[in-house]
């Protein structure tokens, strides 16, 4: 099936894309071809994480290969880099399709008894950045080589990003530093241990959600347990937050936009019977819908103020912006789709539902058009797993997948003008 009937939610309509002249199953044998090096370099990156903006020995490593491979890659300001290969903007007169991985790890310590698991105490790869990185990696090999042969039509840059996992993400460290100049047009994968290796997940739209870190300080002036009347409670009013604010966000955003605030640390006191004079409370709020998201932090700092107003303590609201949804544009998704099913089968396009985590890859989206697509790591039949957490393991085929499809989208994206 090379298309969706239109109307259908979340999946591409009927999409005529250009006449591809470099066979699908040449782009499959040279990510063949390197696989095993792929492999090496990705359990490399695994074994040694480093935190975001940390990342230098992972840049210089990737950035080593594309040198080897005659390529100048530009080192970012602290860390990451870009890499441009291919024709011109000047000889093609279309902007460049780039490609982007996130290089960074998570404060999370692995427990997969892995040969090549971290060697970071608390520190590891457990939302699988280290495969995003060797797939795109994976996939400028195999442009560079075809352009070699001449056989590559549209400019492409590599963007390996710092910091993903850092609100407000380093994502906007490379737009500041002209990593978007000339491009017309961005691909990325995300690992998804709930889909079978060798399938992708694809939706037009929202495919994630906003992302805000959220803090509540409450102060008093302390006091006895046996005399709360005397002093404002913090623990009491910090309860409160806690139960009653996710409440009132539900009734003053539409719910059609799926605000979700959820806590993950509370702080207050030492003692069982002393009420402590400060205490805090830190969460995630989410938004699935961006004009919510935009309106949420005036009616979050408004309910929290109105919770503790009738117990007598002073409150402090710190709301971090982190990122939008990332909204896929409808031609990209339809690229990668087609893409998807040179490489990896008719059968390989599923719908995927929108998720609540966040994705910096969404500050790109706000510039130049493109998509991300969940790219299954789970082997078939095999346990899945979930990121964010140390035991994470995934199918190193997935390595090959993206780097597949990646190279495949490059060559069948109808290049944009140059302005």
């Amino acid at each position: 099936m090379s298309a969706h009937r239109p109307g259908l939610p979340g999946r591409a309509v009927a999409t005529r894309v250009a006449r591809v002249n470099v066979d699908a199953a040449r782009v499959t044998q040279l990510v063949a071809d390197l696989l095993p090096e792929l492999v090496e370099i990705r359990r490399d990156i695994h074994a040694h994480p480093e935190l975001g903006r940390l990342e230098q020995r992972t840049t210089h490593l990737v950035a080593d290969r594309l040198r080897a491979a005659g390529l100048s890659p530009r080192l970012l300001p602290g860390t990451g880099l870009v890499c441009d290969l291919g024709p011109s903007t000047v000889q093609t007169g279309r902007r460049r399709v780039a490609l982007r991985a996130d290089v960074d790890a998570l404060p999370v310590q692995e427990t997969t008894g892995l040969p090549y698991a971290s060697t970071v105490h608390g520190v590891a790869h457990a939302c699988g950045h280290d495969v995003h990185t060797a797939a795109v990696l994976g996939a400028g090999l195999v442009l560079a080589e075809l352009h070699a042969a001449g056989d590559l039509p549209d400019g492409v840059r590599l963007i390996f990003q710092p910091a993903e996992e850092v609100q407000p993400g380093g994502a906007l460290d490379v737009i500041a530093a002209g990593g978007l100049d000339g491009v017309g047009r961005i691909f990325a994968v995300h690992c998804d241990p709930k889909v079978d290796v060798g399938r992708i997940g694809s939706r037009i739209g929202p495919i994630t959600s906003a992302s805000d870190e959220v803090t509540v300080v409450v102060t008093g002036p302390g006091g006895h347990t046996s005399r709360p009347h005397l002093t404002g409670d913090v623990v009491y009013a910090l309860g409160q937050v806690i139960t009653q604010v996710p409440a009132v966000l539900g009734r003053r955003l539409d719910p059609r936009s799926g605000v979700n605030l959820t806590w993950g640390a509370v702080q207050a006191g030492q003692a069982h019977n002393a009420i402590p004079a400060t205490g805090s409370v830190r969460g995630t709020l989410r938004c699935l819908d961006v004009r919510a998201w935009e309106r949420a932090s005036e009616v979050f700092h408004q309910a929290v103020e109105q919770v503790v107003a009738p117990y007598g303590v002073e409150v402090e609201v710190r709301h971090q912006r982190g990122v939008p949804p990332v909204e896929n544009d409808e031609r990209a998704v339809a690229v990668l789709e087609a893409a998807a099913r040179d490489v990896l089968g008719e059968d390989a396009v599923l719908l995927t539902e929108q998720s609540l985590g966040g994705e910096d890859f969404a500050w790109y989206l706000t510039k130049v058009p493109g998509a991300m697509a969940r790219l299954g790591t789970r082997t078939p039949g095999g346990r899945t797993y979930d990121i964010h957490q140390g035991d994470l393991v995934v199918d190193e085929q997935a390595i090959a997948c993206g780097a597949a499809l990646l190279a495949r989208a490059v060559l069948r994206v109808g290049g944009t003008p140059v302005a």
